[in-house]
């Protein structure tokens, strides 16, 4: 990445918001965005295998007893509002609130770090943060809705999903009407998933990148590094980063429960 002094304001956010890519139109991948969250996934996901290898009977160690406080809390969710007989929601739960909570946690890294490090090996953009990129939450989200639509037909069968469709909640004499609501209502999922996960985790990404330029000393139209603008950064930043840990908390558990609920939905009739 280029220092911040050769950039302008507007040059310096616009280079933080564009991804590593390859290739162009609808096929472009965001390399940055498979690299970053399959290493948290690979990391987070092999350390709690680890933990459950050599988990002992006894009093458990700190980071046994951490990860058993998570799987914990998640597993009681699932089955204080998951009612249907799978045994595929919990792990499902587990590994979409403690995946999404990892990538979110990668925003509290400052901001210039990764893509400084980046800028050392010759890659002029690296966007670190996942879930900033709309492609990973609409992956996530319709990930979901194809275990949606699977848990539909698993548990009501063909015929009772179509009847549900077209008879429910006016019955069969208003069946276009009810048909157009379902579609309507279950389109909406996936895309609410991962608009809120994105909208927020873009929102204080973008909120990191401002106060880099509040903070700034500013010489014409360049952002200059000091002393003094550093000390600010740094207290701007962390004042913002202390709140940011409930907003990542609160978004991995928010689309955790959603993915629960959604299956509950799907489980039973309506």
């Amino acid at each position: 990445m280029e220092p911040a002094g050769a950039l302008t304001p507007n040059e310096y956010i616009s280079h933080h918001l564009v991804n590593l890519h390859f290739g162009e139109g609808f096929w472009t991948w965001h390399v940055d965005t498979l690299i970053v969250s399959g290493l948290v996934g690979i990391v987070v996901f092999g350390l709690m295998a680890w933990v459950a290898h050599r988990a002992t009977p006894g009093v458990p160690g700190k980071l046994q007893a951490f990860v058993e406080l998570v799987t914990g809390m998640v597993d009681q969710q699932v089955r204080d509002t998951f009612h249907g007989d799978s045994k595929l929601v919990t792990p499902l739960a587990i590994t979409v609130f403690v995946w999404v909570f990892c990538m979110n946690a990668i925003d509290l890294i400052p901001v210039d770090f990764i893509a400084g490090l980046m800028h050392l090996s010759g890659v002029e953009h690296f966007k670190a943060v996942p879930t900033t990129d709309p492609n990973a939450t609409f992956a996530m989200s319709l990930s979901v809705f194809a275990l949606i639509i699977i848990f539909n037909v698993r548990f009501k069968g063909v015929g009772g999903l179509t009847h549900e469709m077209f008879a429910a909640p006016f019955g069969l004499w208003l069946a276009p009407v009810n048909f157009a609501l379902r579609i309507i209502e279950e389109v909406a999922k996936p895309i609410s998933l991962a608009l809120r996960l994105f909208g927020n985790m873009f929102a204080g990404e973008v909120l990191f990148i401002l106060m880099v330029l509040l903070a700034g000393i500013w010489s014409h139209d360049a952002i200059t590094s000091s002393t003094v603008s550093m000390l600010g950064h740094v207290l701007l930043s962390l004042g913002w980063a202390i709140f940011h840990i409930l907003i990542i908390t609160l978004q991995a558990f928010i689309f955790m429960m959603l993915t629960i609920v959604y299956m509950a939905m799907a489980s039973e009739s309506h």
